[in-house]
């Protein structure tokens, strides 16, 4: 999480390139204090997904007619530097959440899914800090060589094998590297036409996860571990395990699927 001023104001926004910026625009006076609690635990908990941008519409009124707020508070999101309006007012934690999540899952279909890296968050301060261990990676997803991104995370998981953000930004590397040339209605069709072709399934998935469909994505996955054995089965597994580390582990829709897939393994 950083606090937005005008001074930082750009150099913020031009990291939207390299990954989400969730953009909080408050004021003291509104009584909000709630809401930005939960997109800081949010922010905290994502481990890197986004960026929380945080903006005194009081203290920073020119960032405040930039994105044309007309109340506070107001969440925006930043998409390769396109704004993504997510809502206005105060919204308890779980609809906070799905929220976020389309966002995530927008900016994966666009190929930006970088890390965001901690940074100390104070006015005025450079948050362009990467992390070293992840810039080669970064620099490869921003050209758009997935599958240059997804060799160097696996050189990181060599020294590091149990990184998380390095096997979530290798998930999402690779979901972007099976997706390349797809061509969806074909994928779809073949997945309908037989319950039992697995790689039509799995492109399926892949599919629906970037477009947001993510437990339709798990269903269809999970039901297929149902229906198989050895190591078909085995491979469906490693491709949903897979897809949860894409959409991230706290995601609601990930921990009902995570029981779900225990009950069909078991």
């Amino acid at each position: 999480m950083i606090e937005l001023d005008e001074q930082n104001f750009e150099p913020v926004m031009a990291l939207s390139m390299r990954h989400p910026i969730v953009v909080e625009m408050y004021s003291p006076r509104a009584n909000a204090a709630e809401l930005s609690q939960t997109l800081t635990q949010l922010a905290n908990a994502a481990g890197g997904r986004y960026l929380l941008a945080r903006a005194n519409v009081d203290a920073a009124p020119g960032i405040a007619q930039a994105f044309g707020i007309q109340a506070v508070p107001t969440v925006i999101g930043v998409i390769g530097g396109q704004l993504a309006p997510l809502f206005q007012g105060t919204k308890p934690k779980e609809e906070v959440v799905p929220v976020i999540e389309a966002l995530l899952q927008a900016a994966t279909a666009n190929g930006i899914v970088g890390r965001a890296d901690p940074v100390a968050g104070g006015p005025g301060e450079n948050p362009d800090l990467p992390d070293p261990r992840f810039a080669a990676a970064d620099e490869a997803l921003e050209s758009g060589d997935f599958a240059a991104a997804v060799a160097e995370f696996d050189k990181i998981l060599a020294h590091t094998p149990n990184d998380a953000e390095a096997v979530a930004g290798r998930a999402q590397a690779s979901l972007l590297v099976r997706l390349h040339g797809v061509d969806p209605p074909s994928v779809l069709a073949a997945a309908t036409a037989d319950p039992d072709d697995l790689d039509a399934h799995l492109a399926a998935a892949d599919l629906e996860i970037a477009s947001g469909r993510i437990e339709l994505a798990f269903k269809r996955l999970i039901d297929l571990i149902r229906r198989s054995n050895g190591a078909n089965r085995d491979t469906v597994r490693v491709r949903l395990l897979e897809l949860f580390e894409t959409v991230g582990k706290t995601d609601p829709a990930v921990l009902n699927a995570r029981r779900d897939l225990m009950s069909a393994l078991f």
